[in-house]
């Protein structure tokens, strides 16, 4: 993969690992076609020493071919919904792909909701409205690194709103034969909690909690989080709701 000094490449730019971290940081790749947002976002990773940015490009095709060449897919990726080209969506199935590992933080904007369930079902893991603090954002990176899938408020309002209005045929919550304990493992995933705070809450082994995770992707027939979370709103098969919004 090429490297380049900060600022001085055109397209994918790679970027140093920040100083200070006592463990690995949190590899991030940023795929946004917006120059100015792209630098602004590459700027606040770079001041996070938990985090980093080894790559970051212009386009899913760049980030795509630099994945071909790559010691290793990152740990996680910043994709925008509404890049040109490819658009982000298919970069995610597409990355997805070829890096299952890899889990996907969209970045959108308020106009985009037609586009949140699909991102979900090509394995995005959640949303940021690219309106987000600073913060707001690292902090969703390092929850999504802890086994989290951040989902902004506005945009879990917007995915009940659309799976509301939605019907199915396959919305019986017996046709999924989940067990208690692995549906009280579903409502807490989609209130946002990590797989250890599950565990604590229901006071047993994070061994037992990821169990139930994945015996509930496959009763569901998802492989994320997010696929999981989506189904649950979907087919209102929990009975609470997104955090922020009630």
């Amino acid at each position: 993969m090429p490297r380049c000094g900060a600022g001085s490449c055109e397209g994918a730019r790679v970027t140093n690992r920040p100083a200070g971290a006592d463990r690995p940081p949190v590899d991030v790749w940023l795929i946004e076609d917006n120059q100015l947002y792209r630098e602004s976002i590459t700027g606040l990773i770079e001041g996070a020493a938990d985090i980093e940015c080894s790559l970051a490009a212009g386009s899913c095709e760049e980030a795509l071919a630099a994945l071909e060449s790559a010691a290793a897919p990152p740990s996680m990726v910043l994709m925008d919904i509404g890049l040109d080209g490819m658009s982000g969506i298919e970069g995610t199935r597409r990355l997805r792909a070829l890096a299952p590992s890899t889990r996907v933080i969209m970045l959108t904007v308020h106009d985009e909701r037609a586009s949140i369930f699909e991102a979900i079902r090509v394995g995005a893991t959640g949303y940021l409205l690219k309106s987000s603090r600073g913060e707001e954002i690292l902090d969703a990176i390092r929850s999504v690194a802890a086994g989290a899938a951040p989902i902004n408020g506005y945009i879990a309002r917007k995915m009940l709103d659309m799976f509301s209005g939605m019907t199915t045929a396959a919305s019986s919550e017996s046709d999924y034969r989940l067990t208690a304990r692995e549906r009280e493992v579903l409502e807490l995933l989609v209130e946002g909690l990590i797989l250890k705070q599950i565990a604590d809450r229901m006071g047993v082994s994070y061994h037992t909690v990821d169990t139930h995770v994945r015996n509930i992707y496959d009763k569901l027939q998802v492989n994320s989080r997010g696929g999981a979370v989506a189904k649950a709103l979907r087919e209102r098969l929990v009975r609470r709701t997104v955090p922020g919004t009630g």
